[in-house]
């Protein structure tokens, strides 16, 4: 099995950390990974503000990097979601349709296709867990509350396997933070208010580091942290199931 890392741009720039943590991860784990040195972003942001059309370049040149590997793997939830939702190439469309079938979110390739049972990581801290709406309703990584159905959750079944790591219950587990990509710009305020909110349950409950399997909603409540100048701190999923004992 050989995996392509698929790594955002935002990652990239700003939390190489949440990368790196994914790659030793994989690799941990007895995976062979490739990162592609010439992938650039997925083309999310122009699709979000209603610009698909000009997305073209960007998914050729992600057929290009990632087409030959048995399976693909992210970091990020929303950037494999598009991926999987909205790769399409007039040229090549037979692979842009292998790619959305095999690419995956980090906890989801975990779970579903490695089927990790056991990890060796120790994280002794007070964690709040943010589910993501796109990770919920789109890649299916933890059920919906409004849905009348057994409760299930990957990031979490995955975070029970970390030794001394207490998950802090929240009051309102899957509520959105907000950031929903370019809505923060578009609809600033309530962007803004949402996020507060959603920062404040884990406050509210003790939580040391909120954690998700998106680092762009991290982000997000990480810059209400900042402003509130709060000692809590962001952490994307994969640094703590990597955290060495």
């Amino acid at each position: 099995m050989t995996v392509g890392l698929f790594v955002p741009c935002y990652i990239d720039q700003f939390y190489p950390n949440a990368a790196i943590a994914t790659l030793n991860l994989l690799q941990k784990l007895g995976v062979s990974v490739v990162y592609p040195t010439k992938q650039t972003c997925c083309g999310q942001p122009m699709a979000n503000s209603g610009f698909e059309h000009l997305t073209k370049s960007c998914n050729e040149l992600f057929i290009d990097n990632f087409d030959e590997f048995d399976y693909i793997v992210s970091p990020s939830g929303s950037c494999t979601l598009h991926i999987k939702d909205h790769l399409h190439s007039d040229k090549r469309e037979p692979q842009a349709t292998g790619i959305r079938k095999k690419v995956y979110e980090l906890t989801e390739f975990l779970t579903d296709i490695l089927k990790v049972e056991k990890l060796n990581a120790s994280f002794p801290h007070k964690v709040g867990v943010h589910q993501s709406c796109h990770g919920q309703r789109g890649l299916m990584l933890a059920q919906m509350s409004e849905l009348v159905a057994a409760p299930f959750s990957k990031p979490l079944q995955l975070l029970t396997m970390v030794e001394g790591l207490e998950i802090v219950p929240l009051n309102r587990p899957d509520e959105c933070c907000g950031f929903g990509g370019t809505f923060c710009v578009a609809e600033e305020a309530v962007s803004v208010k949402m996020g507060k909110d959603r920062v404040e349950d884990h406050l509210n409950n003790g939580a040391e580091f909120i954690t998700a399997a998106d680092m762009s909603c991290l982000m997000h409540m990480e810059g209400i942290l900042r402003r509130k100048e709060s000692n809590v701190k962001v952490i994307h999923i994969a640094e703590i199931l990597n955290a060495s004992q």
